[in-house]
């Protein structure tokens, strides 16, 4: 069994870590051991983080994160560090797609290779990678937990007036910074 992680690049929610290490406690507890994400956004780095920490307990986890550019693990000076050493790197073949493409085929082989999908993915976003990843993991009738909630957005429950009222008082503040 293995769990793929897919999110998009900014996560609001406030309690998301503890969700995201039940989350993979279940999977565990359901036999799994191997866990792959990728690099881009801070769903992925909050999902290789609560493996990491879990690790520690279960030895026997495997954590694999896919690259899409050999710059991400390169070393620039002898101080720096080689950011994913403790865990297992992959490159799939998408050197020829097109730069944009890349993640998306990336999430795609992801999940080819999963029987699970822990992810943080608003459904009504729109033209969103993740989400299209989703739908993939769905129609290829994966298992899908989706962390994400409505209320995670930093405007859930606010009237459009109040919404537009934070910009233009935001909108002033910077302006009258300025002059």
């Amino acid at each position: 069994m293995k769990t793929a992680f897919i999110g998009h690049r900014q996560v609001f929610a406030r309690n998301i870590e503890s969700k995201l290490a039940d989350a993979i406690q279940t999977e565990i507890n359901n036999g799994c051991i191997a866990f792959t994400m990728g690099t881009h956004g801070e769903f992925d780095d909050l999902a290789l983080n609560a493996c990491r920490r879990l690790k520690k307990t279960y030895s026997q986890l495997q954590i694999e994160v896919v690259i899409t550019s050999l710059n991400s693990i390169r070393k620039v000076d002898e101080r720096d560090i080689v950011p994913y050493s403790d865990v297992k790197t992959v490159m799939y073949e998408i050197e020829d797609a097109h730069y944009k493409q890349q993640i998306m085929l990336s999430n795609r082989q992801m999940i080819d290779s999963c029987d699970t999908l822990i992810c943080y993915v608003d459904n009504t976003a729109y033209r969103s990678g993740a989400k299209a990843t989703l739908r993939y993991a769905e129609k290829k009738g994966l298992k899908v937990v989706n962390l994400y909630s409505e209320d995670d957005q930093p405007f859930y429950g606010v009237s459009n007036e109040k919404v537009k009222e934070f910009w233009r008082n935001l909108y002033d503040e910077i302006i009258g910074k300025k002059v």
